[in-house]
C-alpha cells in the first residue's frame, strides 16, 4: 500500500517559480543568486504557512548550486543539489529555535561555523522560529552574526519579528512575506485537485480559501480534510458541514429581512441557526464581517479590499445597491456593541435577539409605538432643568388645625371669601369668575407662605412664590426675543413630550409629569393652545406651574405669541377608564404591526 503524504508536504515548492503569492520576494532572491551579491544574514518574517522556511531551503540550495540557471534557479543536477534533494547535504543546517533555544545550543552551532564546506561554496544555517531564543542565546549569537566567516550565511525565520532584539535586526536583510490572497489560494487548490483527480465546486474552494486566512499550509490541510470527508468530490454543502461554517446565504438573508423590517422572520431564521449548533457570538461576528464587506462593495474604489472570490464579490455588490450607507454604519455600531457585551451577558440569546431587532428597525418608518433605532432624540434645555429639589412643608406645620386663612389669586379683590384649612381637608378658592377650585393641603401650604394672614400683608416669600417669580422672568425673557416661528400640531405634541420627560427627571414633578404625558395639547386659534383636564385637582396642579410650562414651550417652539388656556373636561369629553385588555385591543387596532407580531409568536395577554 502506497504511503499517504499530506498535500502540504507532497506539493511543497522546490523552486522559486513554484512558490505561490510571493513574486516580488522570490524575484529579489533569484537576482541575488544570479549576481552573486549575497548578504551574510537574512531574516524571513511573516504569518504562518506563507512559505518562509520553504523559501529559505530553496535559497540555500540555489546558493550552493554548481551550475545555477540564468533565471537564478538551482539546476537540480549537480552533486550539491542532489545531496540536498536526498537529505544528505552537509552544507545546509536547520535548527528549530523553539526547542533549541539555550546558550549551549547556539555555542554548538557557532562551533560548526568554523569548519569550511567540503562541497560547494557556503555553509547555510537556517534557524526557524528564531524569536524563541533566550536573551542570553541572542547575545551569544550576536558576535558571530556581526562578523561571520566568509563561507557562512545565516537565514533566520520568524512569525514574530517584534520579539527579536534590534541589534539582531540591524545586522540582517529583512524580507516580509505577505498573506496569501483568496484568488491565489483558490488557483493553487485547483491545480492540486486536478493532479489528485478530485472534483470540486468553485464555491467550496472559496470557503476553504477564506477559512485558511492567508496561510497556504492551512488551506492545504483543510483541503485534505474536506476531500477525505466528501470522498473525492468536494461540494459546497459537504464543505460547510465538515468545517461547521455558517452558510453565507444566511447573512444575505438577514440583511435583506432587516431592510424590509421583517423582525419575526429574522427571529425564525435566528432560531434555525441556533438549533443547528452555531454560537450566537460567531453569528454576530460573521454578520458584522458580512456588513463590512457589503460596505466595501458599495464603492468601486474599495471593492478591492474584499478577500473573496469573484462570484461572492458580485453578490456583495448586488446587495450593496439596496443598502443605504447610514444603515450599514448603524448596523456595524449595533453589532460591535453586542460583541463587546456578549461575554458578560447572562442571557446571550436574548442579547443576540435584541441586536437583530435593533438592526431590523434601522430603516423602520417612524411610528408612535415603535421607536426608530437610528433616530437621535432631541436634547433641548428647558426651564425645568433649573428647578431645585425642595420638599414642601406639610400644611399643618405652617397653619395650625382649624386656622382660618384667605387664599386668593392675583386677580381677586381684597374682599375674597375666607376659607378654612385643617390637616385633612382641601381648600376651596374663588376667583373673579366665581369658579370654585379645590386645592390639596400641600399646595395650600405654598399659598400660605406666599400670602399673609387676614391682613394680606406678605411676611416671607415661599420657595413656590420664588419659583413663580423666576418663571415669570424667564417667560418675559423668552417673549422678549420676539420669535415668530410657526409650528404644527405634530411639533407641539413632540415638544410637549420632551418637556414632560424633562420634568420627570425632577423628583418634585414626577407625579404631575406622568399625568401631563397623558394629555394632548390642542391648537385652537393659532397660536393659542388649549389643555383639557379630567378633574379639578389636576387643573390646580397645572395652574401652579402654568408660567413655567408656557416659558418652556415658548423656548422649544420659538414663538413668543403662544398662550395657554386651561379648562375642565365636559361630561361627554371624559374618557372611559379602560382595562388592560381593552388598552391592548385599542393598541392593536391603532397599530396592526403589534397584532401581527403577537400572532407570529403565538402570544396572548396574561
Amino acid at each position: 500500500m502506497e504511503e499517504y503524504i499530506v498535500s502540504a508536504r507532497k506539493y511543497r515548492p522546490m523552486t522559486f517559480d513554484s512558490v505561490v503569492g510571493q513574486e516580488a520576494l522570490t524575484t529579489t532572491l533569484k537576482n541575488a543568486v544570479k549576481t552573486k551579491k549575497l548578504a551574510h544574514a537574512y531574516l524571513f518574517c511573516g504569518p504562518r504557512g506563507v512559505g518562509k522556511t520553504t523559501c529559505a531551503r530553496i535559497f540555500a540550495k540555489a546558493i550552493n548550486c554548481e551550475h545555477p540557471g540564468e533565471n537564478g534557479e538551482a539546476c537540480n543536477e549537480c552533486e550539491s543539489c542532489k545531496a540536498f534533494n536526498e537529505g544528505r547535504s552537509y552544507n545546509i543546517f536547520e535548527l528549530d529555535a523553539a526547542s533549541n533555544n539555550s546558550v549551549e545550543n547556539i555555542k554548538s552551532l557557532m562551533e560548526q561555523t568554523r569548519i569550511p564546506p567540503q562541497i560547494g561554496r557556503y555553509k547555510v544555517f537556517i534557524i526557524d522560529e528564531v524569536h524563541m531564543l533566550s536573551t542570553a542565546a541572542f547575545n551569544a549569537f550576536l558576535k558571530t552574526l556581526e562578523e561571520p566567516p566568509a563561507h557562512v550565511i545565516f537565514i533566520l525565520a520568524t512569525t514574530e519579528k517584534h520579539k527579536i532584539l534590534p541589534t539582531i535586526l540591524s545586522r540582517c536583510q529583512i524580507y516580509d512575506f505577505e498573506r496569501m490572497t483568496v484568488p491565489d489560494t483558490i488557483s493553487h487548490l485547483k491545480k492540486i485537485a486536478e493532479r489528485e483527480g478530485i472534483t470540486y465546486e468553485d464555491q467550496a474552494l472559496d470557503i476553504i480559501a477564506e477559512k485558511a486566512d492567508g496561510g497556504m499550509r492551512d488551506a492545504l490541510s483543510i483541503f485534505d480534510q474536506v476531500a477525505s470527508y466528501s470522498q473525492g468530490h468536494i461540494t459546497y454543502q459537504n464543505t460547510i458541514e465538515d468545517l461547521n461554517v455558517l452558510d453565507s446565504d444566511n447573512y444575505f438573508n438577514i440583511i435583506d429581512l432587516a431592510l424590509e423590517n421583517k423582525i419575526s422572520d429574522m427571529m425564525l431564521l435566528l432560531n434555525s441557526i441556533l438549533e443547528k449548533g452555531f454560537n450566537g457570538s460567531n453569528l454576530i461576528s460573521g454578520l458584522a464581517e458580512h456588513v463590512r464587506n457589503v460596505m466595501m462593495a458599495k464603492d468601486e474604489s474599495t471593492i478591492s479590499l474584499l478577500e473573496t472570490s469573484k462570484q461572492q464579490k458580485e453578490k456583495f455588490k448586488n446587495q450593496a445597491k439596496n443598502c443605504p450607507q447610514t444603515f450599514l454604519y448603524k448596523a456595524l455600531e449595533i453589532m460591535n456593541q453586542c460583541d463587546i457585551h456578549y461575554r458578560e451577558s447572562s442571557n446571550k440569546r436574548l442579547l443576540v435577539e435584541l441586536t437583530l431587532i435593533e438592526v431590523g428597525q434601522i430603516t423602520q418608518t417612524e411610528d408612535k409605538d415603535i421607536p426608530v433605532a437610528g433616530r437621535t432624540p432631541h436634547r433641548l434645555k428647558t426651564l425645568f432643568k433649573k428647578l431645585i429639589h425642595v420638599q414642601p412643608k406639610p400644611a399643618q406645620q405652617v397653619a395650625g388645625a382649624g386656622q382660618r386663612l384667605i387664599v386668593a389669586s392675583r386677580q381677586q379683590t381684597p374682599k375674597a371669601e375666607p376659607v378654612t384649612i385643617n390637616e385633612t381637608s382641601s381648600i376651596e378658592t374663588a376667583d373673579s369668575t366665581d369658579t370654585v377650585h379645590k386645592i390639596d393641603p400641600s399646595i395650600a401650604a405654598h399659598f400660605f407662605n406666599s400670602w399673609s394672614n387676614l391682613s394680606q400683608q406678605p411676611v416671607k416669600k415661599s420657595h413656590a412664590a420664588m419659583k413663580e417669580i423666576e418663571a415669570e422672568k424667564e417667560l418675559k425673557k423668552e417673549q422678549s426675543k420676539g420669535e415668530q416661528t410657526e409650528f404644527t400640531q405634530e411639533e407641539l405634541e413632540l415638544q410637549w413630550m420632551i418637556m414632560c420627560n424633562r420634568m420627570a427627571s425632577h423628583k418634585e414633578f414626577v407625579g404631575i409629569a406622568a399625568r401631563m404625558k397623558n394629555m394632548v395639547p390642542k391648537i385652537t386659534v393659532y397660536p393659542n393652545i388649549e389643555l383639557v383636564m379630567e378633574n379639578e385637582f389636576l387643573l390646580k396642579q397645572i395652574t401652579e406651574v402654568r408660567n413655567r410650562i408656557k416659558a418652556t414651550m415658548v423656548a422649544l417652539l420659538h414663538n413668543a405669541d403662544i398662550n395657554f388656556s386651561l379648562r375642565l373636561a365636559k361630561a361627554e369629553e371624559a374618557g372611559k377608564i379602560l382595562t388592560k385588555r381593552e388598552i391592548f385591543e385599542q393598541l392593536c387596532e391603532d397599530h396592526p404591526a403589534i397584532e401581527r407580531l403577537r400572532k407570529d409568536f403565538h402570544l396572548d395577554l396574561a
